[in-house]
Formats: structure tokens, C-alpha cells, sequence
């Protein structure tokens, strides 16, 4: 087995290069079908589209849950399908992920939930504290720690889950309807975060179904459908209202 770091191809620009992608599962079902999409360094995009569209299997791609069937996934210049097992979990750690369902560790303190990735990576204790304290400050829960997840409010479960994504200090978040189990109060309050963590330099990818919060924000629009890019917006809607001036070369 080779030990070899891996090495980033030449052009590093885009944070997400996808380039004649298709996904086709055993059972002959076609998820993506010749998708070409470039995020560049800073972006904040949103992706949406009808349910079993392929947002969610573009998500798998980008952290190599799955690998495409053809085509290719970069990350950061990283050819995604070219990597070998042990090299995945130093590619995954450039990549935050936020999930609907939050995914905490009921037995595991606030802190202890955000540190876990650290820990099993053997990350030194001074580090996980330094890390932790900087990703709980972030999202606004530092005096939360010794809490557990059945003690707090769901949108206070999903900021525990958005700081454990930023606890490896990752360059792009990825976000697979971070508010779809929240009320629009405590969406908007979250998608301020966004908002932030953006502004700081973070590349934000953003699955959701939330139409008032594209609508408002006018950022960037991927539309997906059928598996296919069916729309690329620079300040888009949630539904193709946009003169075609506006669309993205």
C-alpha cells in the first residue's frame, strides 16, 4: 500500500470541478446524467430541485460516498475517484458536512459531539480544546458544552452540528437541507450563520427546498432535474423567473 500524500492537480481554482458526470445504480436507475458544474473559491451556491432530483447524490460524490460511473469529481484538485481508501479520510476532513437530521451522539456532551472527529484522528488534547472552543464560539454555543442534545432546541441541535463541520477548519461546507426540520424563525436565524461562515472565506454548496430563503438571497442557483443541471443562475430564484441575461456563462 502506498504511503504517497496525495497530490492536487496543477489548476486548483475551483474548489468543486464536475466535469461529464453520470451516476448509474446496479439496478439501472440513473441518478446524474452529464453534469458539468465549477464552484470557485468563495462561492455560495444553492442547490434545489424536486425530491430524488440527484441533489443528494451530488452531496455522496463530493465526500466519495459513492464514486461517479463515469466522469470525474474534483475537490480542492483532488480527482476524487483516483483515491485510494486510506487516502479518504484526509480528503473528507477539507469537507464539512451539515445534515437535516443533525446526526449527534445522544450519550455525548455538546463538546463531546464536536470533538469526536478530532479524537479518533488522535488529535492532541490542547488541539481538540482550541479547535472545539473556536467552532462552538462560531456558532454562538460556547457556553453549551456540558449540555446533551435532548437539552436543547432543534435549532440549537443543528448549530452543534454546524460547528462540528467547521471543527476541522474546512475550506468548503456542504449543506443537505441544514433547515428542513426547523421553523422559519430559527431558519433564518441559521442561514445568518451561513451567511457568516461565507463571508469569512468558507465555499458554501447548499441543498435545499426552502424557497423564501433563495428567493431572498439571490445567490447563486443550480437547479437540478431528472438528474440533469436544467438551470445556472448567478442571483437566482428558487423557480427560473430570471432573463436569460442573468444566467451564468
Amino acid at each position: 500500500m502506498s504511503n504517497k500524500p496525495i497530490v492536487p492537480k496543477p489548476r486548483l481554482d475551483p474548489v468543486i470541478s464536475m466535469r461529464r458526470v453520470h451516476k448509474r445504480y446496479p439496478n439501472g436507475a440513473t441518478a446524474l446524467e452529464d453534469i458539468d458544474l465549477e464552484v470557485d473559491r468563495g462561492d455560495f451556491l444553492f442547490l434545489v430541485g424536486p425530491s430524488g432530483a440527484g441533489k443528494s447524490t451530488i452531496v455522496r460524490l463530493l465526500v466519495r460516498e459513492e464514486k461517479a460511473t463515469s466522469g470525474q469529481v474534483f475537490v480542492h484538485g483532488v480527482d476524487l475517484g483516483k483515491l485510494r481508501r486510506h487516502q479518504l479520510p484526509a480528503v473528507r476532513r477539507q469537507v464539512g458536512l451539515v445534515f437535516q437530521d443533525f446526526k449527534l451522539l445522544p450519550r455525548l456532551t455538546v463538546y463531546e459531539n464536536v470533538a469526536f472527529a478530532l479524537r479518533v484522528h488522535g488529535e492532541s488534547l490542547g488541539h481538540i480544546r482550541a479547535r472545539v472552543r473556536d467552532a462552538l464560539e462560531t456558532v454562538g454555543l460556547q457556553n453549551a458544552q456540558r449540555r446533551y442534545p435532548h437539552e436543547l432546541s432543534g435549532g440549537e441541535q443543528q448549530r452543534v452540528g454546524i460547528a462540528r463541520a467547521l471543527v476541522h477548519a474546512p475550506q468548503l461546507l456542504v449543506a443537505d437541507e441544514p433547515t428542513g426540520n426547523l421553523d422559519p424563525a430559527t431558519s433564518w436565524e441559521l442561514m445568518q450563520l451561513f451567511l457568516g461562515i461565507n463571508a469569512a472565506g468558507a465555499t458554501v454548496v447548499m441543498c435545499t427546498h426552502n424557497r423564501d430563503i433563495v428567493d431572498v438571497l439571490r445567490r447563486r442557483v443550480v437547479a437540478i432535474d431528472h438528474g440533469r443541471i436544467v438551470r445556472d443562475d448567478l442571483t437566482g430564484r428558487y423557480h427560473d423567473t430570471l432573463p436569460a441575461s442573468a444566467l451564468r456563462a
